[in-house]
């Protein structure tokens, strides 16, 4: 069985959104990255860290998805990092309220020793230190990595940033990122000057309106699929990176024609998280809804046509 090597924050977050808000509740990058790759068959590992305050029942929640998590520390008398945020009307914008970093301030990532040659490494949002420092634990050199970054980084660590791109094969940014960091408004152009950074795949997410993937002249577009609620947008972006690199880790083919298949495994679970609060729906998703629905992506996509 192939193994994924996910890095990411494993949190609590607060969300207010015009249908309602919560208290503290199970969030992170690494959780939403962990719970949507649990739907591929494959061994998986969460690398983070969360303090003393971080519940049991969230533990064996992971556990429970056969998600090893030997190499989530857990810092005695540490507070777990908290996100707290209101998103706008649209859904499509948000502020941050509160952001505590907690333990993840000196967070020293540490690869469990059976996943040192993991086949493929989902790096999440973090420091691009800790996310080289992830690279620099791998025993074997992996398959695939994946990396997924934001405009934080790019405004505070851009030279780290620079220097972890150059060592992964997919990045997946959404689109005012990746003109950010290319400094081109076409995607298209944005997208080739980001290969000449290192990956081979770039992958630009759309929000509500899909996914773009690139490979050299290669172009690829996965509409998001028309819901008919929209509750909470919160880790929808990680939960399509969990997707994406569960599905190509149980496949173990990477070429872009398989990646256009990771790319609607990775939107369709999207599809799931975005319908309630936090991780609550993908918590309880069961496979035969998966399945289900990516009938509906066929359907979507599918066309005849004389030429």
């Amino acid at each position: 069985m192939n193994k994924l090597l996910i890095v990411g924050t494993v949190a609590f977050d607060a969300i207010e959104t015009p249908f309602g808000k919560t208290d503290k509740i199970l969030g992170g990058a690494g959780t939403y990255i962990g719970l949507s790759a649990s739907h591929f068959n494959l061994q998986s590992a969460i690398v983070s860290v969360v303090g003393d305050d971080f519940p049991q029942e969230y533990l064996d929640l992971l556990s429970d998805r056969n998600i090893d998590i030997s190499g989530l520390e857990i810092v005695k008398g540490g507070k777990t990092f908290f996100w707290s945020g209101r998103y706008h009307n649209d859904l499509n914008s948000r502020d941050t309220l509160d952001t505590q970093l907690n333990v993840l301030a000196d967070f020293q990532p540490k690869v469990p020793q059976n996943f040192k040659n993991a086949d493929v490494v989902m790096l999440g949002n973090l420091h691009p230190i800790v996310q080289s420092s992830v690279l620099d634990q791998m025993e074997v050199k992996p398959k695939l990595v994946v990396l997924d970054t934001m405009n934080f980084w790019m405004d505070c660590a851009l030279e780290d940033l620079l220097n972890v791109i150059k060592r992964v094969d997919v990045i997946t940014i959404n689109d005012e990122e990746a003109r950010q960091l290319s400094g081109e408004y076409s995607l298209v152009k944005a997208a080739a000057k980001i290969h000449t950074m290192g990956p081979k795949y770039v992958v630009i997410k759309k929000g509500e309106h899909g996914a773009l993937l690139f490979h050299n002249k290669e172009v690829f577009f996965a509409p998001a699929l028309p819901l008919e609620e929209v509750f909470d947008p919160t880790g929808a972006g990680d939960t399509f990176a969990g997707g994406f690199a569960g599905f190509i880790t149980q496949s173990e083919n990477i070429t872009f024609e398989n990646m256009k298949n990771a790319i609607i495994y990775g939107s369709n679970l999207a599809s799931f998280c975005v319908e309630k609060f936090g991780t609550e729906r993908m918590v309880g998703l069961k496979s035969d809804e998966v399945i289900d629905r990516l009938k509906q992506f066929k359907s979507l996509t599918q066309f005849d046509i004389k030429l």
